[in-house]
């Protein structure tokens, strides 16, 4: 059978794909691994705004208890905060039910250990095992040895509380407009920016159970433009549906994305002599442009695959204090296990604020280059490497960027971890000879793999 957990937790279209009864042994499976040690873990469990999520956290629940386990059920909060909790609160796990930015019919469930860290691959694959086990032989206690359930919404209190430590800046004087993706971020995001003195303006803060991320948050970035625009703000912050990102709008309504809040982030750091080893990390789909910027001021970037995990393993192994990615989800390791919008709003805001800047000039210190990409749907991706013609192809193309674009402009091919698609992505200052170079390899790669 194939693999339950893809990159980011198990996910799937809500009541086909992710059932209740599949909600239900992944509760139980995980109370079985993490009570090994425990006679009764403790599980915090939060959820974003989606229409299924009340159905999957029931689900999961009786999962729990039905193996002797304690949820403690938070309702709808920020993916952070369910991590920031469980740590706090010494849980066994943190669960988080939410499909991130996907639309409303999908959901997801993901794990965090007690850390408050995403669970490791061989930690998953348990769990996988345990889930997809032809007969489920794990312990049903009974009598005073059944799990209960536990309702703390008001938790969400404790995590305002500890995002708003995260800054010691007054943000008085500034309109700040909020989009919440009527997803998990609608009550934390605009009782902090305002608790911090600023004037908060509330878009997509009405969820109704189907509306999250729609035309809204950072994926659908036109409505926060046209608000700021509107308002006169001084910038915008944009949530996806569970709160582990942020993109920003600037005063003239720019959008302002994950490289350039890390770029102004970054720089403040260094300024303060905060920014470990004076490094950043970012992933291969950042803009050069940040490298640039990073180089400059003294600086240095290290780089990982995609993916939030690779960022955070490289954080870890060498102490570095700031990573993420171009889509706004940044980690800052003095306060958080993973990514988080909010926080990520906050460091932006008071960066901002020290600098004595508008954020268009602060955002204007990364010159962002043009970047084209293509996605080429094959019916195989499996083994694409080994490709004779795929390979040559590429290699004239990375020749000819090296050649005609020098130091400012590269070639990147690399699989999708969730579609069957091939991403060719060229970056440089000349958008026609980008343009020419993934044409010619994505040419090749449809003609060798596509269906």
């Amino acid at each position: 059978m194939s693999r339950l957990f893809g990159t980011d937790g198990v996910r799937g279209l809500a009541n086909s794909e992710l059932t209740p009864e599949l909600a239900f042994r992944l509760g139980r499976a995980a109370t079985y691994r993490f009570g090994r040690d425990y006679r009764r873990p403790v599980f915090y469990i939060g959820r974003d705004t989606r229409i299924s999520g009340e159905m999957l956290e029931a689900a999961l629940a009786a999962g729990i208890c039905s193996a002797g386990g304690e949820a403690v059920l938070c309702g709808v909060v920020p993916t952070p905060a369910v991590a920031f909790l469980a740590r706090k609160h010494g849980a066994q796990a943190g669960v988080v039910i939410s499909a991130s930015h996907n639309p409303f019919p999908d959901n997801g469930i993901k794990f965090f250990a007690g850390s408050g860290y995403k669970l490791p691959d061989a930690t998953e694959d348990e769990l996988d095992k345990l889930v997809q086990a032809a007969e489920d032989t794990m312990p049903r206690p009974t009598a005073e040895h059944v799990g209960v359930i536990r309702h703390h919404h008001d938790l969400l209190k404790e995590y305002v509380e500890y995002a708003l430590a995260t800054v010691d800046t007054s943000f008085a004087g500034l309109k700040i407009v909020v989009d919440c993706a009527n997803g998990a971020a609608y009550e934390a995001a605009p009782a902090v920016l305002r608790r911090l003195g600023a004037e908060v303006v509330v878009i997509n803060d009405q969820p109704n159970g189907v509306n999250i991320n729609r035309d809204a948050g950072s994926t659908h970035l036109e409505g926060l433009q046209q608000a700021v625009v509107v308002h006169g703000a001084d910038l915008g912050i944009a949530h996806d549906g569970d709160a582990d990102r942020c993109l920003a709008v600037d005063e003239t309504g720019a959008v302002v994305d994950g490289d350039q809040i890390m770029v102004v982030c970054a720089l403040e750091m260094l300024r303060q002599g905060k920014l470990a080893d004076n490094t950043l990390v970012a992933t291969v789909m950042s803009n050069l442009g940040l490298h640039q910027a990073l180089r400059k001021a003294g600086g240095r970037v290290t780089v990982t695959p995609v993916g939030d995990r690779y960022v955070l393993e490289a954080m870890l192994t060498h102490g570095y204090g700031l990573g993420g990615e171009q889509s706004g989800h940044i980690i800052f390791s003095e306060h958080s296990t993973t990514g988080d919008g909010l926080v990520t709003a906050l460091q932006l805001i008071a960066a901002k604020v020290r600098a004595g800047r508008k954020l268009s000039e602060l955002a204007a210190l990364m010159t962002r280059f043009p970047q084209v990409l293509v996605n080429v749907r094959v019916k195989n991706k499996a083994g694409w490497q080994e490709n004779e013609a795929i390979a040559a192809t590429i290699a004239a193309a990375i020749a000819a960027a090296e050649r005609e674009l020098g130091e400012d402009g590269r070639v990147l091919v690399r699989p999708s971890g969730t579609e069957p698609l091939i991403r060719v992505m060229a970056e440089g200052p000349s958008q026609p000879e980008l343009e020419a170079l993934v044409e010619r390899v994505a040419a090749v790669i449809s003609s060798e793999l596509g269906r």
